[in-house]
């Protein structure tokens, strides 16, 4: 069995080992240790990563700070980290000989960062159960985000109390404790587990907040996780999910939120606490704007309408970017002269033009008929109602130009 020195000190960083075991798998290596600092995936949380260099005896072994060049270029990478039976198998990138004396250092920033989110997922688990009396059904610690499933819903008010509550504990800087207690002693505490467990059960408790079943590492006192937020919600399965920052993910978050801001803030000339009123004006002008657009191009397509002369009793119209919306307008609208069908075709204002959306009417035969006979003639795709259609013709304007004559040739006959 691997002893887990990530247990007797959730800060430790470094430490020495003998390898017992390596063996390779599919081009990578898996190295079982004596003893190590590395935590494997569990509880929620991902594997510590980092890396282990050979030493030649305990008398030559020294802080990889002495070193960190020649340290990292003979480092064996471990990229993930996972416990089978009491050994825990560590996966690196080369071999190492079974009997080495090894030192080994975790990326320490992200392990810290692991247990902020872990420890403080600890404290809003428990004020959630405490206060409405639902459980944490789903935890998930990933790179950027953290999200907290339970199975009861909660109204955002309902999250800023949990938030400020959460955040006072870390305001009171409590000793997060661990304990081992015995099957009998188990039996007396009441605790949070998401599932059934065998063995040796340890329990992490933050004092008047949590005590949960927890195998994963945490930090010695909740002020080490520096602040907790909330950054998302959403309806869950009938319950809630989550999402939070802690400590230097929340910092980080906003620093990017922040920029952001002051980004908005300075494109649109007002202070930062001015900026959401802003956006709110300007969408409110923005809106007025696209209404008197679209009654400018309403009267601006009615004209064009009136001016358009039949062939008999067809028309066919070639315009320029008109969207989807104008472009059934204008159909409508030609459509109320003494016409049984109408074409529309709109290109989009380039001369090398290659797609020509089209909208077809009639009042006198299967519009549908019409989009295959486009569609078959100009490799197009299309089609709709009896009454309309539309669609779009991948071919050269030079192809639509003769089209055009086509049909009005066949409508002068």
């Amino acid at each position: 069995m691997t002893k887990k020195l990530f247990y007797e000190d959730s800060f430790r960083q470094e430490f020495d080992a003998v390898v017992t075991e390596c063996k390779e798998q599919e081009g990578t290596y898996l190295i079982v240790l004596d003893q190590t600092v590395f935590f494997p995936e569990g509880g929620g949380q991902s594997a510590d990563t980092g890396m282990l260099w050979c030493t030649f005896g305990q008398d030559d072994q020294k802080t990889v700070t002495e070193s960190m060049c020649s340290w990292e270029e003979e480092a064996v990478h471990i990229t993930d980290v996972q416990e089978r039976n009491g050994q825990i198998y560590h996966k690196g990138d080369r071999p190492l000989e079974v009997g080495s004396n090894v030192h080994g250092k975790i990326d320490w920033t992200d392990r810290f960062s692991k247990m902020q989110q872990h420890t403080g997922e600890h404290i809003v688990s428990g004020l959630v159960n405490s206060i409405y009396g639902y459980h944490n059904v789903g935890f998930h610690l990933a790179k950027d985000y953290v999200t907290l499933d339970f199975d009861g819903a909660l109204t955002k008010k309902q999250l800023r109390e949990v938030e400020q509550k959460a955040n006072g504990a870390i305001a009171e800087n409590i000793p997060v404790e661990v304990a081992y207690p015995s099957h009998e002693e188990l039996k007396t505490i009441a605790y949070r587990s998401k599932i059934e467990i065998e063995g040796q059960v340890r329990i992490v408790t933050i004092p008047g907040y949590d005590v949960c079943a927890c195998c994963a590492p945490h930090v010695k006192q909740t002020g080490q996780i520096g602040m907790i937020k909330f950054v998302g919600m959403q309806n869950y399965k009938g319950g809630v999910r989550i999402t939070m920052q802690c400590g230097f993910r929340a910092l980080e978050d906003y620093n990017r939120k922040e920029a952001l801001v002051q980004k908005i803030s300075t494109s649109l000339s007002v202070k930062e606490d001015e900026a959401a009123d802003a956006v709110e004006r300007l969408k409110e002008e923005i809106y007025r704007l696209t209404n008197e657009k679209a009654a400018l191009m309403s009267q601006i397509l009615s004209y064009k309408a009136e001016n358009q002369n039949p062939v008999g009793r067809m028309l066919i119209v070639l315009e320029e970017e008109l969207d989807g919306a104008q472009m059934r307008e204008y159909v409508n609208l030609l459509m109320e002269k003494e016409v049984d069908t109408c074409i529309l075709l709109n290109g989009d204002g380039q001369a090398e033009c290659r797609e020509f959306k089209y909208v077809a009417a009639s009042k006198t035969e299967d519009a549908r008929k019409i989009a295959k006979w486009l569609n078959d003639r100009c490799h197009g795709r299309g089609g709709g109602k009896p009454d309309m259609v539309q669609g779009a013709l991948q071919t050269e304007r030079q192809e639509i130009e003769q089209l055009i004559e086509e049909i009005k040739t066949q409508a002068e006959a």
